[in-house]
């Protein structure tokens, strides 16, 4: 670790201010951190009580500039950090400090190889294995190719609409590990609070397509802008529905408003989902980086 340090902050406005320049040199690349962490930062200034768990990191070299990032903020267990691109030593490194520090990690996600040399470090130091739970990919927009026109249209859902929300995104993790070939109920995410649901739907940021009759069929998420860039998701339709052009018709109206409103556009996908990948890729989606979501076995 020499000419390295490892800052960690429990004070999101603290990290951003640290942070700044190297979060905004690679916004599309910083998403999950710049957006997670500013919604906490509103939260915390509407006086929401932040989580005594949450940390965040920045490495910092002999100049005093930021080469490395990271995070500890999932609301659900395993808690899992979540790593942007560093030094291969500071990944090795953290594993020690948090080992130091008592913490349990039993999983850990974001960036290559970061989250694998920090894992294999851990598991060195613990025993164990390290195991790929889900290989993400993250992709930006470029040029909007619209989708063949379905019936229907998109519609902003609204707070009546909370119990169909709710419930859409409690079956969405479960139906992307069936689709990706997972036994359901493999990934550990849960979907948020309803408190959080009614935030999200309050600030407009969650949209039905709705069939020509105004039933639901599909629902599209997406994130505030944060330095300049939005990330899409959810993207869920009930079984029923797939296979009728909602979601590629629903996305690319998603997009195509974020990019009018002068943001860039990205999204997630598991590269076990040929399907979803399909999709994004036929609207103009290109792949910008490869992620991993790892577990620690004992």
């Amino acid at each position: 670790m020499a000419g390295l340090r490892l800052r960690f902050f429990t004070d999101p406005g603290e990290f951003l201010a640290v942070a700044d320049d190297y979060l905004r040199a690679d916004p599309v690349g910083c998403t999950i951190v710049t957006t997670h962490t500013h919604r906490l930062l509103s939260q915390r200034s509407a006086g929401i009580p932040q989580s005594d768990r949450d940390w965040w990191l920045a490495v910092v070299d002999d100049s005093g500039a930021v080469v490395g990032a990271g995070m500890r903020t999932t609301p659900y267990a395993p808690y899992p950090p979540y790593l942007l691109p560093m030094p291969d030593e500071a990944a090795v490194a953290l594993a020690h400090a948090l080992h130091e520090r008592d913490e349990e990690v039993l999983a850990v996600n974001g960036a290559l190889p970061t989250v694998d040399l920090f894992a294999t470090e851990l598991t060195r130091l613990l025993g164990g294995r390290a195991q790929v739970a889900q290989h993400m990919r993250l992709h930006e927009l470029g040029e909007l190719t619209c989708p063949p026109p379905v019936p229907g249209r998109l519609v902003v859902a609204t707070e009546d609409d909370l119990e169909l929300v709710a419930r859409w995104y409690t079956a969405f993790t479960g139906d992307a590990d069936e689709q990706a070939g997972r036994q359901r109920g493999t990934s550990t995410h849960d979907a948020p609070e309803r408190d959080e649901l009614l935030r999200r739907l309050r600030a407009g940021r969650l949209w039905f397509w709705v069939d020509e009759t105004g039933q639901p069929v599909h629902l599209t998420g997406a994130n505030p802008p944060s330095f300049g860039v939005a990330r899409v998701g959810p993207v869920y339709t009930p079984p029923s529905q797939r296979g009728r052009g909602w979601a590629s018709n629903a996305v690319a109206e998603v997009s195509r408003q974020i990019q009018a409103e002068g943001a860039r556009v990205c999204l997630f996908t598991d590269q076990a989902n040929p399907t979803s990948n399909k999709i994004y890729a036929a609207l103009g989606y290109r792949p910008v980086v490869d992620m991993a979501n790892l577990v620690i076995v004992r």
